[in-house]
């Protein structure tokens, strides 16, 4: 499904954030993507659909390589849900930012209201279709945020950070969401244990290289492992 092969990049003013980076995720996999600020991993998950440029190496999706003739597709095929809800809701209600990305494709009429419709009742949003997104909870946004990701029937969805400023009600319903999706998932976070709860497999990426790659309750138990990029488990969490 995902495939980074070799991949390196250095920002204009010579900060070297990627090197040589390979990484393989399987059809139907959930993969947490693990490690300290500054690691890469933003400049990584830039280049899975084309936002960044590779300087070196390659990246492929369902065999598609991400270049600039690609883009339209593999921005189809990879969705990015962003940390901030309110970098994605900018229409004036939930069915016009749902609707947004489908109709940028040409979708019209009684498709795309089935579109938006079946996105929004898959995180459990239907009932507010109509009511402006800057009315809604916070851990509701992250929800609407993540329709109008699902709206374009994406192969793999990226989540940034998405227990982030969410209450734990909020966080178990994301979770719930997310195990019920039908699609590729890497998830970005600081939140281990929901690593350990959602994602069967996690990749350690530390100062722009894989520093580990394992199954998560291994690469949590290991404490060396996590020592060396400065991960740490929350107080009094155990992994057994």
């Amino acid at each position: 499904m995902l495939d980074v092969r070799g991949l390196a990049f250095a920002y204009p003013d010579g900060h070297q954030a990627l090197f040589g980076v390979d990484l393989h995720v399987h059809r139907g996999e959930r993969v947490a993507l693990l490690g300290p600020n500054g690691a890469g991993k933003t400049t990584l998950v830039l280049h899975l659909n084309g936002i960044l440029a590779a300087g070196a190496g390659t990246v492929s999706v369902s065999g598609l390589e991400v270049t600039t003739n690609n883009l339209a597709e593999i921005r189809r095929r990879v969705g990015i849900i962003f940390q901030d809800p309110d970098d994605q809701l900018f229409m004036p209600t939930v069915r016009d930012d749902v609707a947004f990305g489908p109709a940028n494709l040409g979708l019209r009429g009684d498709a795309l209201d089935t579109r938006v419709l079946r996105a929004l009742e898959q995180v459990g949003m239907d009932a507010f279709i109509d009511r402006p997104p800057h009315h809604l909870s916070y851990g509701q946004r992250r929800r609407v945020a993540v329709a109008t990701v699902l709206a374009m029937e994406p192969e793999i969805l990226i989540m940034d950070e998405p227990s982030s400023n969410l209450d734990p009600a909020s966080r178990r319903e994301l979770a719930d969401i997310v195990r019920a999706l039908d699609v590729t998932v890497l998830m970005v976070t600081h939140d281990l244990p929901y690593a350990l709860e959602l994602c069967e497999r996690s990749v350690i990426l530390s100062d722009g290289v894989i520093a580990g790659d394992g199954r998560t309750r291994e690469v949590l138990a290991d404490a060396d492992l996590l020592a060396r990029p400065r991960l740490e488990l929350p107080y009094g969490f155990t992994v057994v």
